[in-house]
C-alpha cells in the first residue's frame, strides 16, 4: 500500500509538471487499487486483533496499521486531487484566453520533499524507527513555508494579470494537496514514535506529559 501511495504521488506531481494528461488519467485509474488494498489491510489486522490478542507492541502495530492505511489511502486522494488539476490546466493551456503560469520551482519543491517524508515515514513505521518518525514530523514545517510561499507567488500573478487567476487557483489547489500529503506523512511519523516507543507525540501530547512531569517534580 505504501509503495502504491508513493508511486501515485510521484505519478502525480510528474504529471503536473509536465502537463501530461494521460499520465493524470493513470493516477485516477490507479486509486482504485489504493482503496480496495485499505480494506484488506483493515480486515487482517482486525482479524489478527481478535483471534491473536497481541499484547504491547504487536498490539501498538496493528493499531497502527489500521491508522496507517487510512492515511495511505488519504494520501491516494490527494494524488487524484492533483491529477484532476493537472488535467484542467492542460485543457486551459489548449484553450485561449488564458495565461498559465509554469509551476514555480517551490511547487516542485514541495512535491519532493512530500514524496521524501511519504517514504521515510513508511520506512520508520514498518522498522519501528522512532527517530527516523520523528525527524520526519520536523521536516513538515519546510512545506508549510513553501505553501506559505507558493500562496504569495500566485496571488502576485493573479493581481498582475487576470487571465491567470483560474490557473493560479489551479495550482494553489495543488500545492494545497501537497501540504496534506506531507501532513498524513506526518501522521505515519507519529504512529512510527508510538509503535517503538509507547509514547504518543500527536498534538503536542509529549511536551504536555513532560510539563507535567516537571510541575510534579517541582512539588
Amino acid at each position: 500500500m505504501g509503495e502504491r501511495a508513493e508511486a501515485l504521488v510521484e505519478l502525480a506531481a510528474d504529471a503536473l509538471l509536465a502537463r501530461d494528461a494521460d499520465a493524470a488519467a493513470a493516477v485516477i485509474a490507479g486509486d482504485r487499487e489504493l482503496d480496495a488494498l485499505e480494506l484488506e489491510v483493515e480486515g487482517t489486522a482486525v482479524q489478527l486483533l481478535a483471534l491473536q490478542q497481541p499484547m504491547a507492541r504487536d498490539l501498538r502495530f496493528l493499531v497502527g496499521a489500521i491508522k496507517v492505511s487510512s492515511d495511505l489511502e488519504r494520501v491516494g486522494d490527494h494524488a487524484v486531487n492533483i491529477a484532476q488539476s493537472t488535467r484542467r490546466l492542460a485543457e486551459l493551456a489548449a484553450g485561449a484566453g488564458a495565461a498559465v503560469p509554469r509551476p514555480a520551482p517551490e511547487l516542485e519543491d514541495m512535491a519532493r520533499r512530500a514524496r521524501r517524508m511519504l517514504a521515510d515515514a513508511l520506512d520508520a513505521f514498518t522498522r519501528g524507527d522512532g527517530a527516523l518518525g520523528r525527524r520526519v514530523c520536523a521536516a513538515d514545517d519546510a512545506v508549510d513555508a513553501l505553501y506559505d510561499s507558493m500562496f504569495r507567488i500566485l496571488l502576485t500573478h493573479m493581481m498582475a494579470d487576470a487571465r491567470t487567476i483560474t490557473p493560479a487557483l489551479e495550482l494553489l489547489l495543488v500545492s494545497r494537496n501537497l501540504e496534506r500529503v506531507a501532513d498524513l506523512a506526518t501522521n505515519i511519523g507519529e504512529d512510527a514514535v508510538y509503535v517503538a516507543e509507547a509514547k504518543q507525540i500527536r498534538h503536542g501530547a509529549e511536551r504536555a506529559a513532560e510539563r507535567a512531569a516537571e510541575r510534579g517534580g517541582a512539588s
